[in-house]
This record gives structure tokens, sequence and C-alpha cells, in this order.
């Protein structure tokens, strides 16, 4: 038996954990054999103390070895590869790198998440596809990933049960916020799903969890180490989260961005983005690439339209209607126009975000209902040219309130100047 309080005295003083002692600690909270209250104790230790790369790794194992894993490369027979967001506004990107991927003949497996606050989930855009199932067995997840190439699920109730525990209990804790913890939890349920390599986009600024790009390398380095710790192969992109990616927010408007973007029409940010973590993953993948003829395979497959048929088989393999008008509408779109001149100088993530949530497209808690029709599409992005009574912006409702409410608050949300802006990149630095 362990002694969780003894554990937790030590953390509290600074001391090193043995890797056996801080599995045990997990497993056996797991169990239910740790109450809340001491493992409570053991994160706020863990806040204020660290944990080094060993300590890291070892929360990390037994948060996998609570629950089942996937071995998706050996059921396959290749090598499957996987991409992970951090969290923005706007963010749609996995949802056509995965067809783009898989149209390049690499099998792409992926185990995501709902969104909760400003930050939208991949498997709330995915549900506004009708009939669409982000609920598979772990069987029916390999055989898609093997048949069609390409499967996006919700995470398995078995998979690292430790970390959804914990992560309940760091969120009513004031824990979350802590660069071991948050490596720990993204990279156990990483691994844990199978996938061989793995592309992290890691988010910086106004409409991110880490602000400054100083903390988003933090992170993106724990995240490295845990990955080649667990023999995967790794890389991280710090990309820009001071605007909203692309123009839509959303979850039925940033599907038809989606397709879009594989018809070879998207944004030029989110089209760049979308490319490059591509170009990672086709030179991680057994296709033998590297990142330049990655980035020119995923390029020609948005323009032979192999991308959007590989998008097509994939919606419909898992039950929904690929058609893009069988998407929600929103009864109401108002244009939000600029009452002055000039250039737009910014675009507050985080406040077209928050207008999003409140016409519904978010949930504010876990049980929240997502409107899927709603939303707002950014037309105007930083650097853009504007005059006096031009369209800004355009906001999707249910009843005119609520559209005059989120016209205000997107107006509110572009900062205009005289002089552009100096140009940022999409992608602001890659660690490998």
């Amino acid at each position: 038996m362990i002694h969780a309080a003894e554990l937790i005295r030590r953390k509290r003083d600074g001391e090193q954990l043995a890797a056996d002692e801080i599995s045990e600690l997990v497993l056996g909270y797991a169990r239910g054999e740790v109450p809340d209250y001491q493992m409570a104790a053991f994160c706020m230790a863990v806040y204020f103390r660290g944990l080094n790369g060993a300590e890291t790794f070892a929360l990390t194992d037994a948060m996998i070895r609570s629950g089942e894993t996937i071995e998706l490369g050996p059921a396959l027979g290749r090598k499957v590869v996987d991409k992970h967001s951090t969290g923005g506004v706007g963010d749609k990107t996995s949802l056509a790198v995965g067809p783009i991927v898989a149209a390049c003949g690499v099998p792409f497996g992926k185990m995501s998440g709902r969104g909760l606050g400003h930050t939208g989930g991949t498997l709330d855009k995915l549900e506004s596809i009708p009939g669409f199932r982000v609920e598979l067995t772990t069987e029916e997840f390999v055989r898609q990933v093997r048949e069609v190439g390409l499967a996006i699920i919700g995470q398995s109730a078995d998979l690292v049960p430790a970390d959804k525990l914990l992560y309940g209990l760091r969120d009513v804790t004031a824990t979350v916020d802590n660069v071991s913890l948050i490596a720990a939890s993204i990279m156990s349920k990483k691994i844990a799903a199978g996938a061989d390599a793995i592309v992290l986009d890691v988010k910086v600024g106004d409409g991110a969890f880490m602000k400054t790009i100083d903390d988003a390398r933090t992170l993106a380095e724990a995240m490295l180490e845990l990955g080649r710790r667990a023999g995967r192969e790794v890389a991280c992109m710090l990309t820009d989260m001071d605007q909203p990616l692309g123009r839509a927010v959303g979850n039925a408007v940033e599907i038809r961005e989606t397709i879009a973007t594989l018809r070879g029409e998207g944004p030029p940010d989110f089209t760049e983005l979308v490319l490059s973590a591509s170009a990672h993953l086709l030179a991680f993948s057994d296709l033998e690439l590297d990142q330049a003829s990655g980035r020119a395979r995923a390029a020609a497959v948005l323009e032979d339209g192999s991308a959007l048929e590989a998008y097509e088989r994939w919606i419909a393999a898992q039950g929904g209607d690929p058609r893009e008008e069988a998407l929600a509408t929103a009864p109401v779109v108002r244009e939000v126009k600029a009452e002055a001149g000039g250039y737009v100088r910014s675009i507050g993530a985080v406040a077209v975000g928050l207008a999003a949530l409140r016409l519904g497209a978010g949930r504010r808690t876990k049980d929240d209902v997502i409107d899927h029709a709603v939303g707002v599409r950014c037309l105007k992005k930083r650097g853009d040219a504007v005059v006096v009574g031009e369209q800004l912006a355009e906001v999707h409702a249910q009843d005119d309130d609520a559209a005059r409410r989120a016209c205000a608050q997107v107006l509110a949300a572009y900062e205009l100047g005289d002089t552009p802006p100096s140009s940022r990149p999409i992608v602001l630095e890659t660690i490998a």
C-alpha cells in the first residue's frame, strides 16, 4: 500500500518522486483507493513544485496503463499518424488535414474532444453533420482506419480513465494550468490511441491557453519529450491564435469552410496551416517523403479533388451526409459593417469566440446543448483594408435580438488603424 499523505508531503517540500510511487498513486486513484481530497492536494503540490521530465513521464505512463490502449500500427501493418491542437477559435484544422493525408495514402486515426468555453470542439463540429457517429467501438475504429484510411471519434470511456478523473478534479481545484499536468493529459490520450507519429499544434495568443511564445515553447518541449520517451515521432507547430483561424467560427459554418478548403477555396491562413500540418504528417509516414515533397503531395490532392473525395468517403463511413446542403442553416444572417475606414489591425479571438458561444455555438457547462447552425464569419482579417460601411463579418443567429447583440460584440472585437500591421505568419515556429 502506498502512503498518499507521505507522497504529498514530499512533493510539497520539493522532492523528486520515484516512477513507481507516482504510478501507484495514480492507479490507486483510478481504482478508487485514493480519495479525491488527497489527489487534489497532490495536484496542488505539483502545481507549485512542478514535475521533472522523468516524473512527468511516470504520470503519463500511469494514466495510459489505467485503461485500454489501441495498437493501430500493428493492426494495420502501416504507420498511422495523428494530429492534436491545444484548442482555438475557428480551429477546424483536423477536419481538413485528415482527408488530405488519407487521400495521399497515409492512415489517419484520431480520438478527439468537445469544446468548453470560447474554444470549439472537433466532435461538436462533426455532430453538425446529419447522422454522423462520433462514438465507435475500438474494433469499428480500427476497421475504419484500415478500410477508409481515416477516422475521428470521441474518446473511449476505457481509454486513460485516470486522465478523465484527474482532469475533472483539476478543473474544480484550480490546478489545470500547469505545464507538466497539461502535457501528461494530452500525451497520455495521444499515445494510448495508437498513432505512431503525431503533429501537435500549440496555439499562441489571445484566443489560446498559451498566451506567449515562451509558454507555448515550454509546453511543446514537454510534450515532445513525452512522445520520444514513449517511442513516438512528434513535431510541434506553434501557431497564431491572436485572431480567429480562417473565417468561420461555429459548427456547421466551420464544416462549410472545411469543404471549401478541400475544394481549394479556403482562406489563406487556414489553407497554409492545413498544408503545413499535412506536410509534417506525410514526412513522418512510411511513404518516404520529406516535408517539401509532402507539402507538394498535399497541395496536389487538393487540386485534383481527391482530398474532397476522401472527406466524403469518411463522413459517409461514419453515417453522415457529406453534402454541404445537408448542414443546418441559421434563420437570421446579419452583416457587421465598418463604422470607420482604415486597416484591420487586430481581431480579438476571445471576443469573437464568446460572441459565437452566446449565440449557442459553444457551451458554458458540459451539459449545455449546442446549436450547430449559429456562428460568426470574419470576412475581413488582420491587414485587410476597409472602407466605411464595408462588411467586416456576418452573424448567423436564431433570432433578431441574438443577432443584434452578437453584431455589436463582433464589431467591438475589430480594431482598425490608419496603417496596416506588420505581417505575422500562421506558423510561428516549429520544434521537432
